[in-house]
């Protein structure tokens, strides 16, 4: 009975959030997104990101073949790409990509590198470009940096905000139904992170929650503090908090201090919620999980499903991006269409996955009932480190040799990428 009802609860958990949405976002006018022309000239995008994170790759990956799918793009398997950066795909975009309706601009790629002063610098060299030359149709801006810095009144270039963690909170959006501007768009997932706390609580059910984040204000909005700190309020647990470093060029520092804090936290808590940061990154992560495993400290993934196969024990989120890309795709084909940016709707809440690594399991001695071995739609029986050391690797051997690798030299293409009708 117990048992019954555990998973019961997680269900109920998952979908009440799911489908408790404000009625305004879910009654948002819906475009055609069918290609067309810019009167017979091509639709000129550029893109704009704080700095190299893994999520931005991924996603502008998915949101590419998604525009494949909508026929925007003439179907074609991207190469393989370096590290956790977009140049390298925006190279290819600009001069190799076909299409008949877009353009990606060979020099409308912008990234801030995570410094402060660089990120002013760009912000405001895009709206300057934005308002005076007027050769961009649309502005991608990847992340709350980008968000924060397009959306406002200095332009009115319609704007699209990817992979900002929480749009409403880093103050990108006016609301979850409205972006307050009139080209501005933020997808958001307004209960994600809450859904991600009352599963993990549920499940392990833990007294004093260990939070590793960077303290400033974007980071707290990036990591979602106030949803944690509400949680906690209603779920009775404690949180033990350890400020990293962040927002800076070097993930090496950043990773350093995200380790650092790990040390410190499994000394005082019975459950780390590893959160979204550049220090938590792919040379990192072996050295978190094996920390948090010898302190036999359960771990859950804010990221996702990637990190819960490279060795941390859960997360509740996307298999894949694919879902995420196509919906991105459609909010640009129908901006394209005569869409006003915030006339579209801005909730697309990710279809639940929960994921679980049975190495990391046995190890911290967790043993996981069957019901949630039931439910679980990602099952790991070990920690990938053939997939860890490939990626360590191949950005060590990419970066020292500064070439770009083909598909048939590359070990690493996974031809599931290649969109499907």
């Amino acid at each position: 009975m117990e048992k019954s009802s555990k998973i019961l609860f997680i269900f109920v958990i998952i979908y009440y959030f799911m489908i408790n949405i404000p009625v305004s976002a879910a009654e948002k006018k819906f475009f055609n997104i069918a290609p067309k022309t810019n009167n017979a000239e091509k639709w000129r995008i550029g893109l704009y990101e704080g700095g190299e994170y893994i999520d931005y790759q991924k996603i502008f990956i998915e949101t590419i073949y998604g525009l494949m799918k909508l026929g925007w793009i003439e179907k074609a398997i991207i190469p393989p790409q370096r590290g956790e950066q977009t140049k390298e795909i925006w190279d290819w975009l600009s001069k190799e990509a076909k299409s008949n309706y877009i353009r990606f601009v060979a020099d409308a790629h912008y990234n801030a590198g995570w410094d402060k002063e660089l990120r002013k610098k760009t912000a405001k060299k895009i709206i300057d470009r934005l308002n005076q030359k007027k050769d961009i149709d649309l502005m991608i801006a990847m992340g709350t940096w980008a968000g924060q810095d397009l959306a406002n009144n200095k332009h009115c270039t319609p704007t699209v905000v990817h992979s900002a963690s929480d749009a409403f909170e880093a103050g990108i959006i006016k609301s979850v139904e409205d972006s307050g501007y009139d080209h501005v768009h933020a997808r958001v997932d307004p209960f994600r992170y809450e859904r991600q706390l009352f599963v993990f609580h549920n499940i392990v059910g833990f007294k004093r929650l260990g939070v590793a984040y960077n303290d400033s204000v974007a980071c707290r909005s990036i990591t979602a503090i106030k949803i944690i700190e509400k949680v906690a309020k209603e779920r009775g647990f404690e949180i033990v908090r350890c400020y990293t470093i962040d927002d800076i060029p070097d993930k090496k520092i950043a990773g350093d201090s995200v380790k650092k804090c790990f040390k410190e936290l499994v000394k005082n808590v019975d459950a780390l919620y590893v959160t979204l940061q550049n220090g938590v990154n792919v040379n990192s992560i072996p050295d978190l999980v094996k920390i948090a495993n010898s302190a036999r400290i359960p771990t859950f993934s804010q990221s996702g499903s990637e990190e819960v196969k490279q060795g941390f024990l859960l997360s509740i989120s996307q298999a894949d991006y694919s879902y995420l890309g196509h919906f991105n795709a459609e909010i640009i084909a129908q901006i394209f269409n005569g869409a006003k940016p915030n006339e579209l709707n801005q909730v697309f809440e990710e279809p639940p996955k929960i994921a679980i690594n049975l190495e990391t399991a046995a190890t911290i001695g967790f043993n996981p009932p069957n019901d949630i071995l039931d439910i679980a739609d990602e099952i790991y029986p070990e920690i990938d480190r053939l997939v860890l050391y490939k990626k360590i690797m191949y950005n060590k051997v990419s970066n020292i040799y500064n070439r770009e690798t083909t598909l048939a030299d590359s070990k690493f293409f996974d031809a599931s990428w290649l969109p499907t009708d």
